[in-house]
């Protein structure tokens, strides 16, 4: 059997099998977390389901990983990957239940009441049960654009079962976009079109987290990436418009996707300080007016607060926080969050330095990377936003953007529950190694770079223009 053929149907076996998982023990409601190392060890989930789990998700990292290097054409890679996900469209969503708190936000947001006043503890909903207690009392924080489409869901949806269907339905249309934008980036960085569309769609974390699990991360991660991909073509003010709009909205998403739009600036023609008033301009325009349609402000970024509130070793500050209380250090997990935090202000203005001389769309996703390794939490789905930029511009060996996805891949149980709460102490201890090794790689490259500035990931494919 060709070896194109035979990564195509093992990763279709994975999939089939973790359908299997979905079915017998997904997210369901009312929330009811019932698989936990615990009941998988004292056998209360049978064979059949844990089984499912692991042999599936195995099955579609290695699938996933091994067909990198040999992806036969991009409509190869895009019909793989579609197949892969079909099997998960009809069962319960896997690795959380962060859709059914999506579905109470959109119907608070139909009823007109306000998403960022409460959580629905306060404000009530008719699905409240099938929440996460850990979600109950916490305000919307998303931005008013996914408010509108999750109102838009809860309408049309009636039902929890409808509503569901209908977000799954936006995050399908989500990767869709991705997939198209994806190629006219690649291209620009010189990379294979089809080797980007298969690191981004054949990713595992795609079809578990963001069409099964129909997380929000789908929309955001599709405007960021259709707003580069227009912003690297714009020559005339409408596209540099239209990649304002783009990002603002995609802010309007998820409010850290602000982070890509000083990059987008130094893909525009002209004058900087004009390309940044007309970028900056339309993003707040398209932010301001869905905000305004939707009878919204900014209550969301206040909501931001409460997302912190999970203190797991897969955020790279709190595990370097969990190392030093292990060490014997009391409170040290707050200050190395807030240390985490200047960290990343200065990683994001050193990066955007550079990109002025290099590759913008490049830097823009490193930027991203950064936010994710240095923010106070860290979810799987996280792992996505860079992925779909860099694989689309990195050219050499790609088993350092691939691998941390695989793993991430692997965190979650079928209906939610998180493999680093069982791995507390050994996995801050891992990531604070791995960390100090990173650091060493991230100063090795930049050695590099200065000394063959023009090589560094298509630098030399673009002119620089003066300010």
């Amino acid at each position: 059997m060709p070896r194109p053929t035979l990564v195509r149907y093992t990763g279709l076996a994975g999939s089939l099998l973790l359908a299997t998982a979905a079915w017998l023990g997904g997210a369901a409601s009312p929330w009811e977390p019932n698989v936990t190392p615990g009941t998988v060890f004292a056998g209360d989930n049978g064979v059949l389901l844990p089984v499912s789990w692991l042999l599936g998700t195995l099955l579609l990292i290695s699938a996933w990983w091994a067909g990198r290097r040999d992806v036969p054409s991009t409509r190869w890679a895009c019909v793989t990957a579609a197949l892969w996900a079909l099997p998960l469209l009809p069962f319960l969503p896997l690795g959380s239940y962060d859709v059914y708190s999506y579905a109470c936000q959109g119907w608070q947001q139909a009823a007109g009441l306000d998403p960022y006043s409460g959580g629905v503890d306060l404000l009530g909903c008719p699905w409240a049960e099938a929440v996460s207690p850990t979600w109950t009392d916490a305000p919307a924080p998303y931005g008013p654009v996914f408010l509108v489409l999750a109102a838009l869901a809860a309408k049309l949806g009636g039902s929890l079962t409808g509503t569901v269907a209908l977000l799954r339905l936006i995050a399908v249309l989500g990767v869709v976009v991705i997939g198209w934008c994806l190629p006219a980036l690649a291209r620009r960085a010189g990379v294979p079109p089809p080797r980007a569309i298969w690191l981004v769609l054949a990713c595992p974390l795609i079809p578990i987290h963001l069409i099964s699990g129909a997380h929000n991360d789908a929309v955001m991660v599709a405007l960021l990436v259709a707003g580069l991909a227009v912003a690297q073509a714009a020559v005339t003010r409408p596209r540099m418009i239209a990649a304002g709009v783009l990002l603002g909205l995609a802010v309007g998403v998820k409010a850290t996707a602000v982070v890509v739009l000083p990059f987008a600036l130094l893909l525009l023609p002209g004058r900087r300080w004009r390309a940044a008033v007309i970028l900056g301009g339309s993003a707040a325009a398209a932010l301001a007016a869905v905000s305004l349609g939707a009878g919204l402000g900014l209550g969301w970024v206040t909501g931001l607060s409460g997302s912190g509130v999970s203190v797991q070793w897969t955020s790279v500050p709190t595990a370097v926080g969990l190392t030093l209380e292990l060490l014997g250090v009391p409170g040290a997990v707050p200050v190395t969050r807030v240390l985490g935090m200047i960290a990343l202000a200065v990683v994001l203005v050193v990066l955007w330095v550079r990109a002025r001389t290099r590759d913008a769309v490049h830097h823009a996703g490193l930027a991203l990377a950064a936010t994710v390794l240095l923010a106070p939490v860290f979810h799987p789905w996280y792992a996505v936003w860079p992925l779909a930029v860099l694989a689309a511009t990195v050219r050499p060996e790609t088993r350092w953007l691939v691998a941390p996805c695989a793993v991430a891949s692997a965190l979650c149980l079928p209906d939610g529950y998180n493999l680093a709460l069982v791995t507390k102490a050994q996995g801050a201890v891992g990531v604070t190694v791995l960390a100090g090794c990173l650091a060493w790689k991230v100063l090795h490259e930049a050695k590099q770079h200065h000394r063959r500035p023009g090589a560094a990931h298509g630098g030399g494919d673009r002119p620089h223009r003066a300010p």
